[in-house]
């Protein structure tokens, strides 16, 4: 069922009128570092506008990754819902983020809550918005796999929210497309961009890198460095085992080539990375990076091997060239503009498009001059200001 803006008015005195001289509340929820990278800058514009108020709650879905990111923009976090354990289900994730936002949906009373992406978090989030009857705003809306398990559970994730949302703020014009094709109403989803090109540019013009991966590209300055990440739930056991064997075989193949690796925390792929890349001449294993490290080796990068969704619009960004783990993408216009190219589930293929272009970097120079595909760094801007008419028009009625 989708949800009109105006079903939600609340009664006068409940939480202060929409567009009233408190001015309007969002609350923003994220529980991932991707998230939060995604929805700083919208909530960075919001703090500077009066006629907002925000309130900022992290989930921590994940935790050491949150805290240094958010540092860096100086946002601090106004509830923080605590809901992982160690091996928690994405069923028991849901259940206490459900069970740990309600109370503060109803001490707090916004005007809308804004979630992102396709996580848990988001999901959670926005169900127990619509349960409270207040509206959802969906920062990149409308990404579609076509798979409802791949990518698992993100694609089902995605589409529940689409379900809920009064707001859909999709980043290209292919995803109001795919929202279209679900009878979402035109006149709620809005293309903006996606607010991961505003993050990636505040942070180079804002901050440097730390010293030890400053020491790390100098160490590597005579090689093609190979920067790898990988995490999601479909890449666990034999396909990721697969892909780090053919990776490791290629870097001891090509001792002009290192292979640089920020392994996830998740318990599932450090055992598996230990077990075969530990030890290894020219591959470096590293702990989980600060936003901006990690961007300083995307930049420095030879090519970029990921099933990371996230990293698909970063790559662009950058202009650099991108091997994705995955058997298909909900991002194709990072595969139709000429950085990404699809892998797919055989660790023989990545073998295969590693050598050959390797043997000819035609692909890997001609990826400098892609325009991104995500957006010019004011997606922030344009949500905020969308949020702004939409709330103001619903006061209005």
């Amino acid at each position: 069922m989708l949800i009109d803006a105006q079903n939600y008015k609340q009664k006068k005195g409940e939480t202060g009128e929409i567009g009233g001289a408190s001015g309007r509340k969002i609350l923003v929820l994220f529980g991932t570092r991707p998230e939060a990278i995604k929805l700083a800058p919208v909530i960075l514009r919001l703090r500077t506008d009066p006629s907002f108020r925000t309130v900022v709650v992290s989930s921590s879905q994940h935790t050491d990754l949150l805290t240094p990111f958010l540092n860096i923009f100086g946002l601090g976090i106004d509830h923080d819902l605590r809901v992982m354990t160690a091996d928690q289900t994405p069923n028991q994730v849901a259940a206490r983020v459900l069970a740990s936002l309600d109370p503060i949906l109803e001490k707090e009373k916004p005007d809308v809550v804004l979630v992102q992406g396709d996580t848990t978090t988001a999901m959670a989030g926005a169900l127990a918005a619509f349960n409270r009857r207040i509206p959802v705003g969906h920062v990149e809306a409308g990404l579609r796999s076509g798979d409802p398990l791949s990518p698992f559970p993100e694609e089902m994730n995605r589409r529940v929210v689409s379900q809920i949302a009064t707001f859909h703020f999709a980043a290209t014009e292919k995803n109001r497309d795919n929202l279209l094709q679900e009878k979402i109403e035109s006149d709620k989803i809005f293309v903006t961009g996606n607010p991961v090109v505003d993050a990636l540019q505040f942070i180079l013009a804002n901050s440097a890198p730390g010293g030890k991966i400053k020491n790390l590209i100098e160490q590597t300055g005579n090689h093609k460095r190979l920067l790898l990440t990988t995490h999601r739930r479909e890449s666990f056991g034999e396909a990721m085992s697969e892909n780090l064997i053919e990776l490791g075989r290629f870097v001891e193949k090509r001792r002009d080539v290192c292979l640089i690796f920020p392994v996830h925390p998740n318990p599932q792929v450090r055992r598996v990375t230990e077990r075969i890349l530990s030890g290894r001449e020219r591959v470096h294993l590293l702990e989980p990076l600060d936003y901006i490290d990690f961007i300083t080796l995307m930049r420095e990068s030879w090519m970029i091997v990921s099933d990371s969704g996230g990293v698909q619009e970063e790559a662009p960004s950058l202009g650099k060239p991108l091997l994705v783990l995955r058997e298909n993408t909900e991002r194709p216009e990072a595969l139709s503009s000429g950085v990404a190219k699809l892998v797919g589930g055989d660790a023989k293929t990545l073998a295969e498009m590693l050598e050959t272009n390797y043997n000819d970097e035609t692909w890997i120079n001609s990826v400098k001059e892609v325009e991104n595909p995500f957006g010019k760094g004011d997606s922030a801007e344009r949500i905020v200001g969308v949020l702004g008419e939409q709330l103001t028009v619903s006061s209005e009625q």
